[in-house]
């Protein structure tokens, strides 16, 4: 049986100001698909081109919460990872983002604050004629978990 261990995220103790992160994601079909489908999310302008022409975006754009649940995977999966949680967002979209376009995030923590336990995230993405497309700021609780117990010991069936 094989075994491993759960990976945690930084605690606050083990992040420090100016860490930092960058990731790129392409916008395909399939994600749109999936968001619009469990979110039951019918705006004809994330979708339909024929609609969409007749806008000033001129083509469907990304919905912005798809883009919102981008940062929100990267601060679970990545800074400060596992176990962290956002307890509050501030978001910008600053120009739209189209399908198929390629994004890069950049993730730079700007402060700690030990007294409250939470770490302010700077969050700006730019597409890939460097057009920045969005703003963010996210206060994220990162996880307290340290130690690892005989709980966090789990075999390959999941158990």
């Amino acid at each position: 049986m094989l075994k491993f261990q759960k990976k945690d995220g930084k605690t606050i103790d083990e992040l420090s100001e100016g860490e930092s992160l960058s990731i790129t994601e392409t916008i395909e079909d399939s994600q749109l698909l999936l968001y619009l489908g469990l979110t039951n999310d019918a705006n004809p302008l994330f979708i339909q081109h024929k609609f969409a022409e007749r806008t000033e975006y001129e083509k469907p754009i990304v919905p912005s919460i798809m883009l919102m649940g981008i940062i929100s995977s990267v601060i679970s999966k990545h800074l400060p990872g596992p176990g962290s949680n956002i307890v509050n967002l501030s978001f910008n979209l600053v120009n739209p983002v189209y399908h198929y376009e390629t994004l890069t995030f950049h993730f730079e923590i700007i402060k700690i604050d030990l007294l409250k336990e939470v770490v302010t995230v700077s969050v700006k993405a730019q597409n890939y004629e460097e057009v920045r497309v969005l703003d963010a700021v996210v206060m994220v609780k990162p996880t307290k978990i340290k130690q690892i117990t005989e709980k966090d010991v789990i075999d390959d069936d999941g158990q």
